[in-house]
């Protein structure tokens, strides 16, 4: 069994958030999950243990009620996706038939009155998420959410092949794959429905609003990897993680990279604090909303990580923090070593094109956002 880490306070300057309705989004999480039918019953019994109500309820802490639960519903139907089929069932290590599997599910998220799986509770559960879905965004937006759920599909398939075989990925691959493995993007379309506004495709496509929030998906994996290192390191099967990854690269020692990982993240979260305040004076108020809720899914994301038992595994207790730091390991400004994401650190910033949008002083409130047909 490979040693125990532990996991020391992470560098998180962002306030912590949540909604105050998260008890009854979690309860209303868990009967969803009894009445789709989500996974076996051990699955289902664990997953909603896992208090994923509360995690989005601090993704979208000033959001819409009505859209934290259609988020609450479809994290625990990720994991089902990914516990179920991907790291516990027969399908995570034979890619070509979970890849068949996964298109099955993306078509039903396509085209939900397509006569296919008409039996299968992952498939009810989909179903069931775009209807809502397609009720509180617009056309674009949840082309945007089926699209970025190819993403994810496509990399969970990388990593099957990757289990199939025992092997290790180099670092650059990780990364990349680990922008959209980690099911984050899949979110970026509900921060919008959540606050009933279009971010428009001049603004969302800009290279600087796109490096934002592939920063904020690089801190919430990496944060990820750091507290559910224990739980994936002392199960039978095989694991990817960061930590796994560094030690591989570098041939470092499991404490070596754990560091090493915590200075990757720290370095990454300074950046985006520098882009994100640099983002904000031309910003729209579409934007700068948009902006805000990166750094509440961060925030939301560290806060869960560190309380939820699916890391803090009670019954093999992980040493995991209690709280935060506010300094980061890592003060440097330099590109992280890693050719997939170097171009975040060679942005002009400050000679980008002006984003459309009314200019705000960087320190105000989002303003009213433009609501969706």
């Amino acid at each position: 069994m490979r040693p125990e880490l532990a996991v020391p306070p992470i560098y998180s300057p962002i306030p912590p958030a949540i909604h105050p309705s998260h008890p009854a989004i979690n309860a209303q999480t868990t009967a969803w999950a009894e009445a789709i039918g989500i996974g076996s019953d051990e699955l289902r019994d664990r997953l909603v243990q896992h208090d994923i109500g509360t995690f989005a309820a601090r993704v979208l802490p000033d959001g819409r009620e009505a859209v934290i639960g259609i988020l609450s519903d479809f994290v625990l139907w990720l994991f089902g996706v990914d516990d179920g089929y991907c790291e516990e069932g027969e399908l995570g290590r034979r890619p070509g038939a979970l890849m068949a599997a996964l298109q099955r599910l993306l078509r039903i998220a396509q085209n939900p009155e397509a006569p296919m799986l008409l039996d299968d509770p992952l498939a009810g559960g989909l179903r069931d998420l775009q209807r809502r879905i397609s009720q509180h965004g617009s056309v674009g937006q949840t082309a945007l959410w089926v699209n970025a759920l190819r993403e994810y599909f496509s990399t969970v398939v990388w990593e099957a092949e990757h289990r199939s075989t025992g092997t290790v990925p180099d670092l650059n691959d990780y990364t990349l794959m680990r922008l959209y493995d980690g099911a984050t993007t899949v979110v970026l379309p509900l921060l919008e429905m959540g606050h009933g506004y279009v971010l428009q495709a001049d603004e969302r496509d800009q290279k600087p609003v796109r490096a934002a929030a592939e920063m904020a998906s690089f801190i919430i994996t990496w944060d990820n990897d750091l507290f559910s290192h224990h739980k994936e390191s002392r199960g039978p099967g095989y694991y990817l993680n960061v930590v796994r990854v560094l030690e591989h690269e570098y041939q470092l020692s499991p404490s070596q990279a754990l560091d090493l990982a915590i200075a990757q993240r720290d370095r990454v979260m300074r950046l985006f604090l520098r882009l994100h305040e640099r983002l904000l004076p031309a910003a729209s108020p579409q934007l700068r909303q948009y902006l805000h809720n990166l750094r509440t899914f961060i925030r939301g994301a560290q806060d869960w990580g560190i309380s939820s038992v699916r890391y803090t595994t009670p019954e093999d207790p992980a040493s995991l923090p209690t709280a935060f730091r506010e300094t980061p390991t890592d003060t440097s400004d330099k590109p992280l070593d890693i050719p997939a994401i170097a171009w975040w650190w060679d942005l002009d910033l400050l000679a980008e094109p002006h984003l459309a949008g009314a200019t705000q002083a960087a320190g105000s409130p989002p303003s009213p956002r433009q609501r969706t047909a």
